[in-house]
């Protein structure tokens, strides 16, 4: 079922979701990777402010390329979301209510998708030239030196993803391989 999604994320929207939702999400959208999620997490420990809320955001693990002339961003497209689990726990329980990524998340960030009613959506990888036409503004908010791996803060309208984790755990790349089994 597709679904229109506004961002940041409500709990009733969250909640609402199902693994296998077709979604477009429009509104602001946060870009971090690797090295800014290192960042993040020696922030938190060290008791300091993070670059931009949590609560109720959706992070994209994406690098971007460079903008080409009279574009918001280059090619967008999302990378391996499991690079990022030693992170993403810490990150839904101050509040995170999405992820958009690629690929499966340990039982850890499972558990706190669940503990924290948050979801993960899987964006199409090889689609970034796609993706990029869904995002009408990008801004680089902290960690600059970082480069593509800076934050970004996105402006975007009717991203496209798919539901993978669900807040009640239901996972997508699971059930479909139950179902093709059938």
């Amino acid at each position: 079922m597709d679904k229109y999604i506004n961002v940041p994320l409500s709990d009733e929207d969250a909640g609402a979701l199902r693994a296998g939702d077709y979604v477009y999400l429009s509104g602001t959208v946060y870009t971090a990777r690797d090295a800014a999620h290192k960042r993040m997490q020696e922030a938190i420990a060290a008791k300091q402010e993070l670059p931009f809320s949590m609560e109720h955001n959706v992070i994209y693990y994406m690098g971007p390329s460079p903008a080409k002339e009279g574009q918001a961003i280059g090619s967008a497209g999302p990378t391996t979301a499991s690079r990022m689990d030693r992170y993403a726990p810490a990150l839904l329980d101050l509040g995170l209510k999405g992820m958009i990524g690629k690929g499966k998340r340990s039982q850890e960030v499972i558990d706190a998708i669940v503990r924290n009613k948050a979801v993960y959506f899987a964006a199409v990888g090889g689609a970034g030239a796609l993706l990029s036409k869904c995002i009408i503004s990008a801004e680089v908010i902290a960690y600059d030196d970082l480069g593509t791996e800076a934050i970004r803060k996105l402006t975007v309208k009717d991203f496209p993803a798919i539901v993978v984790i669900d807040s009640e755990g239901h996972n997508l790349y699971e059930t479909a391989i139950k179902d093709y089994k059938k």
